[in-house]
C-alpha cells in the first residue's frame, strides 16, 4: 500500500511539473506544448524542438539557436534572411529583437506548427517577419524576389526514434539552389543534430562534405549543452584567419552595437577543420540515396 502511495505521489508530481497546453496530430507530426518547470517546450513526436523561459521569451532557448546568428560575422549589413523551419521561432524572435533592420522570411511545411508558434510562443507576423507555408526547396525554386543575405536551415522530420534531416534539403543540388538564392556575399547556416565522433557522426561528415562541393569555406560551431553542430558555409573564397575574424567582429559591432548577450561567447567555439567523419562520409546527391539511417534517408 505504501509503495502504491509513493508511486501515485510521483505521478502527481510529474503532472504538476508538466502542464499540457496543447496536444494534436497534424498531417506531419504529433505536436505537444507543455509548461515544464520554468520552461515552455514544443515537441514533435516526442522530440523536443523548442524551449523558452516562461518569464522571458528571449531566454531559456537551446544554445544552438544562438549559433544561428553566426552568419552575421560575414554579413554585417544583412537586410534579408530566410529560414527554413519554424518550430517555436526562437531564432526568428532573436533576429527580430536584436537585429530589427533584417527582414526575416520563414518557410514552414506544417500549417499547425505555424499556428502553435503564434498561439503559444508569441510569434507575430509583421513586415519584418513573414511566414510562408510550404516546402523550403520548392520555395527557393520559385523565388523570383531579391536575393537573400542569409539562409538558415533548421528543418527536421521526426518519429518515435528521433528527428532527422529531410534528405531533399541536404543534397548538392539543394545547396546549389540555395547558393543561387544568396547574393554574392551570402551565407548559409545549417543546424545538424549529431556529434563529431560517435552518434550520428556520419550525418555531420556528409553535410560537411556536401556543403564543400558548393561553398568555398565551411565553418562549424558545436554546442556544449546539446548534440547540435551549426555549419556556416560562405561564398567568401578567402579562408578565415584569427586576424580577419577580429576585423569582421569589429565591423559587425559597428553595425550592431547591441549584439545578443552571448554572441562573442558563441563566436569563440568556431572550428574550420574538416570533421574526422567527413573522410568516410558520402557526398549527398539527388540521384543517390545513402545507406539506411543516414539523415533518416528512408523518409525521402
Amino acid at each position: 500500500m505504501r509503495g502504491i502511495l509513493i508511486l501515485w505521489l510521483f505521478v502527481l508530481t510529474l503532472e504538476v511539473r508538466a502542464q499540457v497546453l496543447f496536444s494534436s496530430n497534424s498531417r506531419y507530426n504529433h505536436i505537444t506544448v507543455v509548461n515544464r518547470d520554468n520552461y515552455r517546450v514544443l515537441s514533435f513526436n516526442g522530440s523536443e524542438e523548442t524551449r523558452v523561459s516562461l518569464h522571458n521569451g528571449l531566454l531559456g532557448h537551446f544554445e544552438y539557436t544562438e549559433h544561428m546568428q553566426m552568419p552575421l560575422i560575414w554579413t554585417p549589413k544583412a537586410k534579408r534572411m530566410l529560414m527554413i523551419g519554424l518550430g517555436g521561432g526562437s531564432t526568428q524572435r532573436a533576429y527580430n529583437h536584436y537585429y530589427p533592420d533584417i527582414q526575416v522570411d520563414t518557410v514552414e511545411l506544417d500549417p499547425m506548427v505555424a499556428s502553435v508558434a503564434k498561439r503559444f510562443f508569441g510569434i507575430k507576423e509583421s513586415p519584418k517577419l513573414k511566414i510562408h507555408i510550404g516546402d523550403g526547396r520548392v520555395y527557393l525554386k520559385k523565388n523570383k524576389g531579391p536575393e537573400y543575405d542569409i539562409i538558415l536551415l533548421d528543418a527536421y522530420t521526426s518519429h518515435r526514434t528521433g528527428s532527422f534531416i529531410p534528405y531533399h534539403l541536404a543534397t548538392k543540388e539543394f545547396f546549389t539552389l540555395a547558393s543561387k538564392n544568396l547574393n554574392e556575399n551570402g551565407v548559409l547556416g545549417y543546424n545538424v543534430i549529431g556529434t563529431y565522433d560517435g552518434w550520428r557522426a556520419d550525418n555531420v561528415g556528409s553535410l560537411y562534405q556536401t556543403l564543400k562541393t558548393v561553398f568555398p569555406n565551411v565553418y562549424h560551431f558545436p554546442s556544449a549543452e546539446t548534440r547540435n553542430i551549426v555549419f556556416v558555409a560562405t561564398k567568401e573564397k578567402a579562408a578565415l584567419t584569427t586576424e580577419s575574424l577580429r576585423a569582421k567582429y569589429s565591423a559587425l559591432l559597428k553595425m550592431h552595437p547591441k549584439l545578443s548577450p552571448n554572441f562573442l561567447k558563441r563566436v569563440q567555439v568556431i572550428r574550420n577543420r574538416e570533421p574526422n567523419s567527413a573522410r568516410r562520409s558520402p557526398i549527398l546527391t539527388d540521384s543517390h540515396t545513402p545507406a539506411s539511417g543516414l539523415l533518416g534517408s528512408r523518409w525521402r
